[in-house]
């Protein structure tokens, strides 16, 4: 038994498909399945069925598959060991972003990053936490970047800033005259939303205490573009909530739409995850170091009210 074997039984596993298993593991689909045949054939037991389409897993082969999973978990912690002995800093490492924070955060360190932590290979991937969630238990995912709290047991969470919501309110909206707002102003019929599965989204309807499965009375918005979001209330569809950041780079014209929350501001905190075993922890840390650092200079705000970003009703 080696640790391929058992690390190609995880990706058959994953794909459900020998030959898609071969092409993410790098090698071909008759290496793939004869090692996977030489490891059935050492237990003397099948751990898939190959009858089925696609193929299926035999109830020993799962828990094959779970023990594997720790088994390959801990193989790559002893490399990980050896690397912060050496205080080596490098490799590929894979972290998700939010789309909510993608566009906004990813410009401002990544640069500096790269320059300051050249030999870390960053493999960048815009998923939603969800999504993000379940790849760091699987183990595609290093870390990522998500609103928090998401209070997951087997996830750490670092924040890395708190990041106030802003309204845009246009002119002719009953809100122009606000100097601020406050959340009792707010009324969700009126607030253009990105469309469901954005944890931005599941933020604002939980400042305004209204129930999750709200739907948008007229016309239902999918989109996930905030500026799609800023057009639409220039046209008189109502105002909209953005993340600080994502104001910062508006004209003019449309900056004096913009209105502050009377304090403490609502407010998402948005933070470095990443699973408990704490694998690749030194690339955690100086993207934690770099993240911090940057967006620091770029939030002053600091009475704030954190909005979870899961509903509770």
């Amino acid at each position: 038994m080696t640790i391929t074997q058992l690390q190609y039984v995880l990706a058959v596993a994953e794909h459900r498909n020998f030959t898609l298993a071969a092409q993410k593991s790098f090698v071909t689909q008759p290496t793939l399945s004869m090692q996977v045949q030489k490891l059935e054939d050492e237990l003397d037991i099948l751990i898939f069925d190959r009858s089925k389409k696609p193929i299926g897993v035999t109830e020993v082969g799962a828990k094959i598959v779970a023990q594997a999973k720790n088994i390959v978990n801990e193989a790559d912690r002893i490399k990980d060991i050896v690397d912060q002995e050496k205080g080596f800093i490098g490799g590929d490492f894979t972290i998700g972003i939010i789309p909510t924070v993608m566009s906004t955060l990813l410009p401002m360190f990544l640069k500096t990053f790269i320059t300051k932590y050249p030999k870390v290979n960053l493999i960048i991937k815009e998923q939603s936490t969800e999504n993000m969630i379940r790849n760091i238990q699987d183990g595609h995912l290093d870390a990522a970047i998500a609103a928090t709290p998401l209070e997951i047991e087997y996830i750490k969470e670092r924040p890395l800033y708190y990041e106030p919501f802003v309204g845009y309110v246009p002119g002719n909206h009953r809100l122009r005259n606000a100097k601020k707002l406050d959340p009792a102003d707010l009324e969700i019929s009126d607030i253009l939303l990105l469309q469901d599965g954005h944890c931005f989204r599941d933020g604002v309807i939980n400042l305004c205490q209204v129930p999750k499965n709200y739907k948008e009375e007229h016309f239902q918005l999918q989109s996930g573009s905030f500026e799609t979001l800023i057009n639409l209330a220039n046209e008189g569809l109502g105002m909209t909530l953005l993340p600080f950041l994502n104001t910062l780079e508006l004209d003019a014209e449309k900056s004096k739409n913009l209105k502050h929350f009377n304090e403490p501001s609502p407010a998402r905190e948005v933070s470095l995850i990443y699973h408990k075993s704490e694998l690749k922890i030194q690339i955690i840390e100086a993207l934690k170091e770099v993240i911090s650092g940057v967006v620091r200079g770029a939030i002053a705000f600091q009475d704030v009210n954190i909005i979870s970003p899961l509903n509770k009703n």
